[in-house]
């Protein structure tokens, strides 16, 4: 009952805090790890224990899955190099060299704990990222570069955790026997992320309620994640499947669903991560208290982490997009680095590794080095994310670093333009319309040859739309609204269509099918 009362008591937090975060312009998550470390001393809180089995269970299908679902299936296909060298390879190699600077610098005591460590600090978080990126408006080749890093990186991280893990409680070294493990358990849980699409799909179709089905999409990563571990296959790697695969099985009628799917997830993601934050300041609180003194030996091995974890993705992005676009005349190679190496921001992935560290091995044992590894975990977190996020608008300020907004707005045009060439011909072939009065059929015919305008650019509240004519005769309405459903219809349809092709960027798609989907949703008031 205390724990549960106190994750009420960090729920509340959470929200009050968010406020005070954007009055004083500081992230959220920082405050709330700083309220909860401090709140552990004032003698009327209990003194509270974490099971680290719950935290993974808890807060990673979820994250997995929001995560997920803002890509799609055509970004392996189109952006696949830099998901392998981004989310991939630079998660392995920052695991492997802060795991060497732990070794070598701090008090932990197996080379499998180290590398759990740094399988904890590797993934930057691309909500966090894509938070202060939007504030700064920063160019879209950027931002589409780091959501495509986002993709994959937790889940690589996760599988490198998990397997760190459990040779530390078992007390086994990390061999090269991992790779076939690795490979066989991501081949079931694709297949398993596949079924699970499927069925959320079938299930979908099958009940009318809106409510239910939107949460469909928060029960699925629970279950597949849940059935993955139970047949000893990668759940990290089923949710994201699931996620991607759910994505793809939209479908054009769906419009209020996935208005109601996105303000669902805003809500969860936000609260998930105040949360997390706040469970992670009372182990810090916790670990101060157990350590004292002891934390003053921690300083050389935190340093020599922190200057890894910035060094290293700064010399990977230095090799991996200064070298290969320094001669691009349409970009400043140096000025995207430095602002790429700036976002290697660190967050909820990383607090929620931290905490689902066991503290004892399969003998009941203590883990020498856990407490390291929380505090090194929370550093980390701090220096990447504090000091990034606050001088992130600065340093945007002095590059003068220009986003490509043309070539931006010619594609949210042309999106546009072929969302309202399909609607504008699915209206044509609806023979209903001849049956509207005349004025009735010109509105109808106004609004969709303007339909890409109203997606290009912000909608206009006094659109024609909600005019207060429609209200003298409902039944006509009531057809006209149909008749433009139809046609709008089509036109989601397209956009779907575009969502899947390789070379379209699926956040472009979104934001107009966003558009598109609250212009639905005005016809059925």
């Amino acid at each position: 009952m205390e724990f549960f009362l106190l994750v009420i008591a960090l729920l509340f937090a959470t929200i009050l805090i968010v406020g005070i975060g954007e009055r004083i312009k500081l992230p959220y998550p920082i405050l709330m790890l700083v309220f909860a470390t401090l709140a552990g001393f004032l003698p009327f809180m209990p003194e509270m224990h974490i099971d680290p089995e719950l935290i993974l269970p808890i807060f990673l299908p979820p994250l997995l899955f929001a995560t997920a679902q803002r890509s799609s299936w055509s970004v392996f296909r189109f952006r696949w190099k830099a998901l392998i060298r981004l989310a991939v390879i630079l998660v392995v190699v920052t695991a492997g060299l802060v795991a060497t600077a732990a070794w070598a610098f701090a008090p932990i005591a197996s080379v499998p704990l180290a590398l759990a460590l740094g399988a904890v600090v590797a993934p930057p978080d691309p909500v966090a990222v894509d938070a202060i990126a939007t504030k700064v408006k920063m160019p879209r080749r950027l931002t589409s570069l780091l959501e495509t890093e986002g993709l994959f990186n937790d889940a690589m991280a996760i599988v490198i955790f998990q397997l760190a893990v459990q040779a530390t409680v078992n007390q086994s070294e990390v061999g090269l026997s991992i790779i076939p493990q690795f490979l066989l358990g991501a081949a079931g849980a694709v297949v398993l992320g596949l079924a699970m699409g499927w069925l959320i799909g079938a299930l979908n179709r099958f009940v009318p309620n809106l409510a239910a089905r939107s949460a469909a999409t928060l029960v699925a990563p629970y279950a597949v994640y849940m059935m993955a571990e139970e047949v000893h296959v990668s759940g990290v790697i089923a949710v994201v499947v699931t996620a991607l695969e759910m994505v793809r099985r939209d479908r054009p009628q769906d419009s209020q669903e996935r208005l109601t799917r996105h303000a669902f997830w805003e809500v969860l993601e936000m609260l998930a991560t105040g949360l997390a934050f706040g469970l992670m300041g009372i182990e810090m609180n916790s670990v101060i208290q157990e350590e004292g003194s002891n934390l003053l030996g921690f300083i050389p091995g935190i340093i020599a982490i922190c200057v890894v974890v910035i060094g290293v993705r700064a010399v990977w992005m230095f090799a991996s997009y200064y070298l290969p676009n320094r001669k691009n005349p349409k970009i400043s190679a140096a000025k995207d680095t430095l602002v790429l190496t700036w976002c290697g921001m660190r967050g909820l992935a990383t607090l929620a590794l931290a905490l689902a560290l066991p503290k004892v091995t399969a003998d009941g044992a203590p883990i020498e080095g856990r407490n390291f590894v929380v505090v090194a975990a929370c550093s980390v977190l701090l220096t990447t994310l504090v000091i990034p996020g606050l001088s992130l608008p600065a340093l945007m300020r002095v590059l003068r670093l220009r986003g490509n907004e043309q070539d931006t707005k010619r594609a949210r045009r042309a999106l546009a333009r072929r969302a309202e060439a399909v609607a504008i011909a699915a209206l044509k072939k609806n023979v209903e319309l001849q049956e509207l009065p005349e004025n009735y059929q010109q509105a109808v015919r106004r609004r969709m040859n303007s339909l890409h305008t109203i997606l290009a650019t912000d909608p206009d509240p006094h659109d024609a739309i909600t005019d207060e004519k429609y209200t003298q005769i409902r039944a006509v309405i009531a057809k006209a609204d149909a008749i433009q459903g139809i046609a709008l219809q089509a036109a989601r349809a397209e956009l779907l269509k575009a969502r899947r092709e390789p070379n379209v960027d699926p956040h472009l798609v979104d934001e107009i099918m966003g558009r598109l989907d609250r212009r639905t949703a005005t016809l059925d008031r």
